[in-house]
């Protein structure tokens, strides 16, 4: 499946993946945690700008390489974009060694038993070829789990693992990510359910076919450790998920074998208005503090 080379660096080497993947919904709050207001821009296009604008600095920040940071979560109009004129996956691998990604969901459905599935995605075929051709090695999709109802997880899961199969065919690399909420009131009953939804479709899978998992970090520490190593399963790494960059470092780091993939926990201290060196320091102080607690583990046995 996909570049052999790139395979090697996602399922052995040590790092994590940074998620640049903020879309349409989720940009104007990226860009307050960053120092731009509604107010500094006018419409759509010009928000984009904005965001691939900071998406550029820190991508071509000198600490940003496939050293600690192995691959990239990007949203669509960043794989369209570049950075200095070349195009942004061959940037990433090329220039920085970085395996790109693709977000590939449209976005999440209303909620129906706890959840809120994925939207339809009548064009993915059609995308995943363009990110093919463009170098792109894997995708992610996110769902969204509120309360441990056994059959919203269910559902959630089966859709997951479905439009995996498809993202598979196009021979690309899914990353599933059914995302269950820290702020969920069941968040350890629906994390028990998860785990064993996501088993039970994994020895599904054909020997010839792997995923990736993008889970919540759990409340239980190591629970996800069947997945760790699963013939099926290529690397487990983590969200975010709104803790702040310390909890969730902190979180992470009692789970062996599971590495970050964080989207806020990247971005939390960069400002529009640092300077390059200001901007620059603060890349490299987050991208340790997030390698060190995807590499470097404590004991088990404490709850995250």
């Amino acid at each position: 499946m996909g570049d052999a080379k790139m395979l090697h660096k996602m399922s052995s080497a040590p790092g994590f993946i940074a998620a640049l993947d903020q879309s349409g919904g989720s940009t104007p709050g990226a860009l307050r945690a960053y120092g731009v207001m509604e107010t500094d821009y006018q419409g759509d296009e010009e928000m984009f700008r904005l965001m691939h604008a900071m998406r550029v600095r820190i991508m071509s920040a000198p600490s940003f390489t496939g050293d600690k940071v192995i691959g990239a979560i990007l949203f669509e109009r960043t794989m369209d974009g570049d950075v200095n004129g070349e195009p942004v996956p061959s940037y990433l691998w090329q220039k920085r060694g970085v395996v790109p990604f693709l977000k590939i969901d449209k976005g999440l459905n209303a909620e129906e038993n706890g959840v809120q599935t994925m939207k339809p995605m009548p064009e993915l075929d059609a995308l995943l070829i363009r990110g093919r051709e463009k170098g792109i090695f894997g995708t992610k999709m996110r769902s969204l789990i509120a309360n441990a109802d056994k059959a919203g997880i269910a559902a959630v899961v089966k859709q997951q693992f479905e439009v995996a199969r498809q993202i598979i065919g196009q021979g690309l690399m899914p990353i599933i990510e059914p995302e269950v909420s820290i702020k969920s009131p069941t968040k350890q009953e629906a994390e028990a359910i998860l785990r064993d939804e996501i088993a039970a479709h994994l020895d599904k899978l054909p020997s010839s076919e792997t995923v990736m998992l993008k889970l919540t970090i759990p409340t239980v520490a190591d629970f996800y450790a069947p997945f760790i190593g699963h013939k099926s399963v290529v690397r487990v790494v983590a969200l975010s998920g709104g803790y702040s960059t310390a909890d969730a470092c902190q979180k992470l780091k009692h789970n062996p074998g599971m590495i970050a993939s964080f989207s806020r926990g990247l971005t939390e201290s960069l400002r529009v208005t640092m300077t390059d060196a200001e901007f620059n320091a603060a890349v490299a102080g987050t991208i340790d503090q997030i390698y060190d607690a995807s590499v470097n583990k404590v004991a088990a046995g404490c709850a995250a």
